[in-house]
Formats: C-alpha cells, sequence, structure tokens
C-alpha cells in the first residue's frame, strides 16, 4: 500500500510541468480565465494537462523503460510481465501513452486528496474539542462543531486511504495490459533469442571441430609414443613431433574461433577461418596420427565460394576426426567431387568391429597406434559432431547423411554452391546414428 501510494505521488509530480504549461496557456485562449485562483479552471487546466502527456509519451519511446522501472519496484508487478527497452513501435508507444494517461490522472487525483484532506481531517477532528479552532474556521457548518465533526475527519482520511488503494490496485493491475510487450516485442524477444542460439551454436560447432580434432589426434599419438618409447625412439621422436606441429595447428584455429566473438563485438577476427585450400595439411595431420587416407578431388574446388569452402572444410575435418577418435588408425577414403552445382562430400571408413582383424596384426609403430586407439573406452553417448555437420549443411541449403552399411562407416554431405535454401538432413535426425566406427555409442543429429 505505502509503494502504491509513493506511485501515485510520483504520477502527480510528473503531472505538474504538464499542468503548469496548461494553466499558463489557458488564459491566452479564454479571457478571464485564471486555473490559479478559480477552482472551475484547475479543473480545465488539468483536463488539458492530460493529452499533452500522452503526445509526450508518443513522441518520447524512453519513457515506457522509465514507467516499467517505477512498476515493478513501487507496484509489485513482477518483471517478466513488463517489456524490456523503449516502445519502438507506434502500437507500443500508444499503450504506454494510454498508461501514462491513466498513472498522471490518478497520481493527480490522490495527490490532490493527499495535500488537501489531511489538514481538513484534523480541523474536523479537533472542533469539538478546541474552542480556538472554531473561529480559525468559520466556514465549518455548525453542525460539524459536535460528534460529526470527527466522524466526518475520521471519513474523509478513509476517504483518500481508499481512493488511493483502489487506484494504485488498478494501475497494478493494468500494467501487465499496457507496459506488457507487444506482439512486435515479442517477436523481436524470439528473433534476438534465435540469434544468440544461433551464435552458440556456430561457436559450439567451431570449437568443436577444431580443438576436437586436434585432441583426437594428440591423444593417438601420444598414447602410441608412450608405448613404443622404449623399443622405438625414433618413432616416438617423430610422434612427438607430430604433436608439436598439431598443438601449433590447433592453436592457430582456437583463435579463429575466438576471432568469431570478436566478429560479433564488431572488430576484426584474429585469424582467418580455414578452407579447402588447408586440405593438404589437414590430411597431413592425419596421416601422421598413424591414419591412412586416401583422397580424391574432382573438380574444381580450390575457386568455391569462401562460406562453402570453409563449411567443407569442417565438414571433412570432423568426418576425418570421426574416423580417428571411434574406428582408430583403419584406411579412410575421402572424396571431393564437384558435379550439378553442388560439392559433394564423401567419408568413408571401417567400423571399429570390421577394423578389428586388420589393424590387430599390424606391427611395430602402427601396432602401437592401433593399441593406443584401442586404449580409451568409448564415451557414452557420443559427442555433437555429427549434429553439427547437419547443421552446416542445412544453414547452406544441402543435405547430410551418416549411416553404416556392410561394415563401412559412410559420412555424405552435399552442399550447393550458390543460393541457401531449406537443407534435409537424414540419417540420424530421424532416430539415432552411430558415431563413426563406434559400433556401441550413438549421435543424435
Amino acid at each position: 500500500m505505502g509503494r502504491r501510494w509513493v506511485h501515485l505521488v510520483l504520477g502527480g509530480a510528473l503531472l505538474m510541468p504538464f499542468f503548469l504549461l496548461t494553466s499558463v496557456v489557458v488564459p491566452l485562449i479564454a479571457d478571464g480565465a485564471n486555473p490559479f485562483l478559480d477552482v472551475g479552471w484547475q479543473f480545465v487546466a488539468f483536463g488539458g494537462a492530460l493529452p499533452l502527456a500522452a503526445l509526450a509519451t508518443l513522441l518520447f519511446p524512453l519513457l515506457r523503460p522509465l514507467e516499467v522501472a517505477a512498476v515493478r519496484s513501487l507496484c509489485g508487478v513482477p518483471a517478466e510481465r513488463l517489456a524490456e527497452g523503449p516502445a519502438v513501435s507506434w502500437a507500443a508507444r500508444r499503450r504506454t501513452a494510454l498508461w501514462f494517461v491513466a498513472h498522471l490522472l490518478a497520481g493527480g487525483i490522490v495527490s490532490g486528496m493527499t495535500l488537501s484532506a489531511p489538514p481538513a481531517a484534523v480541523v474536523l477532528l479537533l472542533l469539538p474539542f478546541a474552542d480556538p479552532v472554531r473561529h480559525t474556521a468559520p466556514g465549518v457548518p455548525d453542525v460539524f462543531h459536535g460528534v460529526l465533526g470527527p466522524l466526518a475527519g475520521l471519513a474523509l482520511l478513509a476517504l483518500v486511504v481508499g481512493t488511493a488503494w483502489g487506484a494504485g490496485g488498478l494501475l497494478a493491475r493494468a500494467a501487465p495490459v499496457l507496459l506488457g510487450p507487444t506482439p512486435a516485442d515479442r517477436l523481436a524477444a524470439a528473433e534476438l533469442r534465435a540469434a544468440e542460439l544461433a551464435s552458440r551454436n556456430r561457436l559450439a560447432r567451431e570449437l568443436h571441430d577444431a580443438v576436437g580434432h586436434a585432441l583426437s589426434a594428440v591423444t593417438l599419438q601420444a598414447g602410441a609414443a608412450r608405448r613404443v618409447l622404449d623399443t622405438d625412439p625414433e618413432f616416438a621422436r617423430r610422434a612427438l613431433a607430430a604433436i608439436e606441429e598439431t598443438t601449433r595447428d590447433a592453436v592457430a584455429e582456437l583463435d579463429t574461433v575466438l576471432g568469431l566473438l570478436r566478429e560479433e563485438d564488431g572488430s576484426d577476427p584474429a585469424a582467418p577461418a580455414p578452407t579447402l585450400d588447408g586440405l593438404e595439411a589437414l590430411l597431413g595431420r592425419t596421416r601422421a596420427a598413424g591414419v591412412p587416407v586416401e583422397a580424391t578431388v574432382e573438380g574444381p574446388c580450390a575457386g568455391l565460394a569462401p562460406v562453402v569452402s570453409r563449411e567443407a572444410y569442417r565438414i571433412v575435418q570432423e568426418g576425418l576426426s570421426n574416423a580417428l577418435r571411434h574406428a582408430g588408425p583403419v584406411p579412410v577414403r575421402l572424396h571431393l567431387g564437384v558435379r550439378e552445382g553442388e560439392l559433394l562430400i564423401r567419408v568413408e571408413n571401417p567400423v571399429a568391429g570390421t577394423a578389428a582383424g586388420a589393424t590387430g596384426t599390424v606391427a611395430g609403430a602402427a601396432g602401437a597406434v592401433a593399441g593406443a586407439a584401442a586404449g580409451p573406452a568409448a564415451r557414452p553417448g557420443g559427442g555433437r559432431g555429427l549434429r553439427g555437420i547437419a547443421e552446416r549443411a542445412r544453414l547452406l541449403g544441402g543435405a547430410a547423411s551418416a549411416a553404416e552399411r556392410d561394415g563401412v562407416w559412410r559420412l555424405t554431405a552435399r552442399l550447393p554452391l550458390t543460393g541457401a535454401g531449406t537443407g534435409t538432413v537424414t540419417g540420424a535426425e530421424a532416430g539415432t546414428g552411430t558415431e563413426a566406427g563406434t559400433g556401441t555409442g550413438t549421435e543424435e543429429w
């Protein structure tokens, strides 16, 4: 009750500039009008001040966040029921203008009653008991000189309290309707939330692909070096050199991912994102991890659009990373081809079960790599690589699929070279798909 009364008095204070302006203008329009002395003209000025307040609200959209802050702190209305930010659309401005007029109207009435009623009530309460008061209040009827005086004083105070309570309650109920989000506000909030989620998903994809591939290769190389450190020092040195190179490239790619954050802040990224121009280096790092890769490139892949080349690089990187992480050092076949306005990407590798016989018979250093790959336990539930591939293809208007057939895990993606539409995702998006080469872990798209 106390806070709502303060809110109403605040409305009366906000009304005063408009009331004074109207009180100055009215005598210029009507001869003999004096709103400062004539009560009737004061009500005329009061009524004329309200349209000026509405006009000010329409012209200054920043009034809405100020009113929202006052309602949230003084009227006890939950913040989630009120709009945020200035009233941008005209619909929001009209609703804010209605609220501002209601606030000033109720605040002006309650403020006037608060200023005038308590002194009159005190006089009525003291009238029967203090003889000097009777002489200082000659306009009070004789009927109030008795018991009716205090009763009238109490009734007058009750009227002020009741008016403040009722007006505060009505404003608190009207606030979510007039100061709540409009359909345009809800749409803007939904678009902002979607943009934030898209940005987070983009960063998650880039971080997963850039760092995940490097960590998988480093883990395999470190495990292999540990196993043959005493028996084959030369291989261990090569593995350590490969780890050094892989981590150096991973730091550069991590800087690229951090550059995405700098792009969102309005500054330039620190490093360009990798494209298919760096495919040979990616294949070299994968082969250094002990994975034989047979790559076939058909068509002019070097002159692709930057966005297509960048997303294609990430898809190839994730396909190789999946094979490395889940199937170990098994032969991987990579095919890139441009045909009929699309870039076709296909990554194939034997799944872990079918590759066990081949990798189990590898001797020397290669056997150490196989043992290092078989060491770690499979991750429960899979990662998010296939989902990221599906999102990348879908954003370009393409399609992606991944499935095991005849003991071979096959990842396929089609990316349009020009334009973008609504891509489709098959395979694990309809249910759950087995992640590359595990035979046990699954990953949702």
